[in-house]
């Protein structure tokens, strides 16, 4: 076995692929250490309100010499957390260009080691062109001299990944599933927190050359199996029937209908996991000190710590970071369904924040108020706690405080305002604000989310969604105009 070298010393280390599902939750675990961060990303807004203070925020991507070259003087260890899934251009051209420049300047500017996420699967028989396309990435870092540490995963469990919401949404949904051949492939997923600490301990783990690791979890499973036991720990009797008509453009469209995924995505994934994806080369064992969890362990705790892990990332934040965010006005992740809308203002973060900070109670929810007020009557008439109790202070919020029919569940003063519905509903439902920006211009983002109860709560959302979409479309303006009056 390879010991840890851990010298103490703090090292620099840069982190791409930050606002992804993964990047995003290695970036906690490198803040919790003594080791000095640096992120590159095309987004930088969209890290404000997750970095330390002591994190350094480089705007670039890893396409561009010069983003590059700034990001990585002085580094010591680099993480390659990005490819091109979600492009709908020739994505294997995109993640060639894009490995080769990143370990061209990783070269030139003296980096140790490049640690990378790849995919997978059996290099010596036929491969998807998506895992064909991660493990050529592999290949170029190496082939540049910089000692490269490769993690080869299947099936990430999570709350919030790609594979874990994928299995949510057609579970919950569907009691009878019919389902393309591909669900008996087999399989070996890995919870996300071992994966997590695989790429925390590649940083001081001794070797001298570049090295492959497979990693996976304790069971080898399907998709099929893996449904059946959310299943199980969900208490719900579902019954899957395998069908060899559905090709994958076919399975893609299908997946569109009833989950999350759009259809690019989906059909990406399903090639992919048409093939086995089970780990041949276990030299990860001997090499870390990590014992994989179980299929039944991940699932579990990506059930337990949904609602917490939610607002921190979710497989869609790196699809998302192309051009400008979307309203998306209801778009369902397994069962939850979430209204985003945003909003710019030529003001500083502070002074955006502060009529947000001033919402509920006396000063109202800035637009139909009278709606607001017949909601908490109704709410009244059911037993529930209506807008009767209005705020503690008229200035100042707390974790805990109550905010007429909804709970302060988060706080980040000038950032982030997350309030968790306290009225009755069939679901549960959280009302979020958040700022970003700098000097004199910021946006403002506000998102509905409800996780509805079975078909009840999924109609209720539904039927009241006009109501919804006048409210939170009215809510958000006239939040922007009060912000003219904070100068």
């Amino acid at each position: 076995m390879s010991k840890i070298a851990n010298s103490g010393k703090k090292r620099l280390v840069l982190l791409t692929g930050v606002t992804g599902y993964v990047g995003g939750r290695l970036l906690k675990i490198l803040e919790s250490k003594n080791l000095d961060i640096r992120c590159l990303t095309r987004r930088p807004e969209a890290l404000e309100s997750r970095v330390s203070s002591q994190t350094e925020v480089f705007l670039g991507d890893v396409t561009h010499i010069d983003n590059l070259e700034r990001a990585m003087a002085g580094v010591d260890t680099a993480y390659y957390l990005v490819h091109s899934m979600g492009s709908d251009k020739d994505f294997e051209q995109q993640d060639r260009q894009a490995a080769s420049t990143f370990a061209q300047v990783a070269k030139s500017a003296g980096v140790k080691r490049i640690i990378y996420l790849g995919g997978l699967g059996n290099d010596e028989e036929k491969l998807s062109i998506h895992l064909r396309s991660r493990q050529e990435v592999g290949k170029i870092l190496r082939s540049f001299g910089v000692q490269t540490i490769e993690f080869r995963a299947s099936i990430v469990i999570g709350s919030g990944s790609l594979s874990f919401e994928l299995i949510r949404a057609i579970t919950e949904r569907l009691p009878v599933l019919i389902t393309p051949r591909w669900v008996n492939v087999p399989a070996q997923p890995i919870s996300i927190i071992d994966l997590l600490q695989y790429l925390y301990d590649a940083i001081d783990i001794d070797f001298d050359t570049s090295k492959v690791f497979e990693i996976g979890g304790a069971d080898r499973v399907s998709y099929g199996d893996l449904i059946r036991e959310y299943a199980r720990q969900r208490n719900l009797k579902r019954f899957i029937i395998s069908v060899p008509v559905l090709t994958p453009k076919l399975s893609s469209v299908w997946l569109g209908l009833v989950t999350p995924l759009y259809a690019r995505i989906g059909r990406k994934l399903i090639d992919s996991i048409r093939y086995p994806t089970v780990v041949r080369d276990t030299s990860a064992r001997d090499c870390f000190e990590i014992k994989p969890r179980r299929i039944n362990e991940a699932i579990a705790e990506a059930l337990t710590n949904e609602d917490q892990e939610f607002a921190e990332t979710v497989w869609s934040d790196a699809l998302s970071s192309a051009g400008e965010q979307p309203d998306w006005g209801g778009v369902r992740f397994g069962n939850r369904i979430v209204d985003t809308r945003h909003i710019s203002v030529d003001v500083p973060p502070q002074v955006a924040f502060k009529p947000i900070q001033r919402i509920g109670g006396q000063t109202g929810w800035y637009y139909a108020n009278w709606l607001w007020i017949l909601r908490g009557f109704i709410d009244l008439l059911v037993g529930g706690v209506g807008m009767r109790r209005g705020r503690r202070d008229a200035e100042h919020l707390y974790v805990g405080d109550t905010l007429d029919f909804w709970r302060v569940e988060e706080h980040i003063p000038n950032r982030k305002l997350r309030l968790y519905a306290e009225m009755k509903l069939p679901g549960r439902a959280w009302l979020e604000f958040e700022v970003s920006g700098h000097d004199n211009h910021s946006t403002i983002y506000q998102t509905a989310i409800f996780d509805p109860i079975g078909f009840l709560g999924l109609a209720y959302w539904y039927l009241i969604y006009p109501l919804h979409k006048l409210i939170f479309t009215g809510m958000i303006r006239k939040i922007g105009e009060s912000t003219s009056q904070e100068k």
